[in-house]
């Protein structure tokens, strides 16, 4: 029986709707309510509210128009396609949940309520950007600043978000919200590093064994991986021998390690953890001679 797979840009797309989604659901539920204070265009959305009286849905949507256009002329049209029904999802998302009874009863403790919203918040970002879009608002300029000049998504976020912070601490009810609001900012960048790259890291493996043959052989057969044999020169014997280089899974580490010890318990053996592995067996098509 063939099995069906949904077409990439239909499930990049319902990311997009899910991560906006879960983003609105965590404003209404716990930012909101408890008065949190946030970075981002929600961050930007309570200024607004304060200082110019403007609702934080209007103030979200005139935003999110203008990021819109600076994402579109730069990213191109993919990418501001999916932007776009963030752009219009999000600020409807934000309204109807709002009209949900009892969406703001779920706590009135503020750390609990940071937590549930840093987590919320930083995985629906996460959805967004790791489906090629962005969710309208401050993460497009950290995206483009990516693409033109290779600065971690993170950082231009982390500054970002700590500048609309300190515009919010002139109307901050107390000191504490700020701090609350630091923590939040802290959170959902953590969480959107590891969504982003969630299902993408690997583990590399190095092994240095006098059976390196047999490893190989192993890796290929039993695990189904590659591998590259690398010319290697030990520090005290001088031996010259092959080192097995392979990259797996998670789930394959158990067994590779397995393996190895069966064939030659007094192997050298190397794991490092990698965020993204890009080539044959991982994102093309292995293939088989």
């Amino acid at each position: 029986m063939k099995q069906f797979k949904v077409p990439r840009r239909l499930r990049n797309l319902l990311l997009v709707l899910a991560g906006n989604a879960l983003y609105a659901l965590a404003v209404d539920m716990f930012v909101l309510p408890c008065g949190l204070i946030t970075g981002g265009t929600t961050g930007l959305a309570l200024i607004g509210q304060h200082w110019l009286g403007i609702s934080i849905s209007t103030f979200v949507m005139i935003s999110n128009v203008i990021m819109f256009i600076l994402g579109a002329a730069v990213m191109g049209r993919w990418f501001a396609f999916n932007t776009a029904v963030s752009t219009f999802c999000y600020p409807i998302f934000l309204e109807l949940f709002s009209w949900i009874p009892g969406i703001g009863d779920m706590t009135r403790d503020p750390m609990l309520a940071t937590v549930f919203a840093g987590v919320m918040i930083g995985a629906a970002i996460g959805l967004v950007i790791g489906a090629g879009a962005s969710s309208g608002g401050m993460d497009i300029p950290p995206i483009v600043a990516n693409k033109f000049w290779g600065v971690p998504i993170s950082v231009v976020m982390y500054g970002l978000d700590f500048a609309i912070l300190i515009g919010q601490m002139f109307f901050a009810e107390n000191r504490e919200q700020i701090l609350y609001g630091i923590l939040l900012v802290l959170l959902y960048t953590i969480v959107l590093d590891k969504v982003v790259l969630m299902g993408h890291s690997k583990i590399q493996v190095k092994i240095l064994s006098e059976k390196s043959n047999e490893i190989r052989q192993l890796i290929l057969k039993v695990l189904d991986r590659g591998c590259t044999l690398l010319h290697a020169q030990t520090g005290y014997a001088r031996n010259e021998w092959d080192m097995v280089l392979t990259v797996i899974t998670n789930r394959e580490l158990a067994k590779l390690n397995h393996l190895v010890q069966e064939v030659d318990p007094q192997a050298f053996i190397i794991i490092d953890s990698v965020n993204e592995v890009h080539g044959r067996g991982f994102t093309l098509r292995k293939q088989y001679k």
